[in-house]
């Protein structure tokens, strides 16, 4: 015949792990999975009225349709396709840049030491600069992973996709 105790010590520590362990499940059960996909009740990262889409970008037409969701018009050849390589450690100016991919739901850190198609663009409705002004978009696989409006002028500016997202 075998006799066992349990204490209350250990009735508390089994109690706190099957909690930790409900706790987990509830969790991966309930919380919806990440969608690359802004829609415009996300205001803060984008004013637009529409849902913006950064996947399926396959060809120059897709890459000129994803600059139209934001109300770019783009000559039709890029100015510049070149292969990009985003480094391992970021200094204060990429830092800095991946800052205002972060602000329009985009993330650089993730493709350290990864090859992207960096395609640019000249924008030919920018309203209020008569200077000339550039779309870069950053590509990987089928998927925009960043990218930014910027001038070409040395003291000019540069901006998310939406204008509302400002480096």
């Amino acid at each position: 015949m075998f006799i066992y105790s349990l204490r209350a010590n250990t009735l508390k520590f089994f109690g706190v792990v099957g909690v930790a362990v409900i706790a987990l499940i509830t969790l991966i059960a309930f919380i919806p999975s990440y969608e690359p996909v802004i829609t415009s009740g996300d205001a803060a990262v984008l004013n637009t009225k529409t849902e913006v889409s950064f996947d399926k970008i396959k060809t120059n037409e897709d890459r000129i349709a994803f600059l139209s969701q934001f109300g770019w018009e783009v000559d039709a050849t890029p100015v510049e396709e070149a292969e990009v390589v985003i480094p391992d450690e970021f200094d204060k100016v990429f830092t800095g840049y991946n800052e205002l991919q972060k602000k329009q739901g985009l993330d650089l850190s993730k493709y350290k030491r990864k090859k992207l198609m960096r395609y640019t663009y000249k924008i030919t409705n920018y309203d209020g600069y008569n200077g000339v002004v550039y779309a870069n978009i950053l590509v990987k696989g089928k998927r925009v992973v960043g990218g930014d409006i910027c001038s070409a002028d040395t003291n000019g500016f540069i901006h998310g996709f939406s204008k509302d997202v400002v480096f």
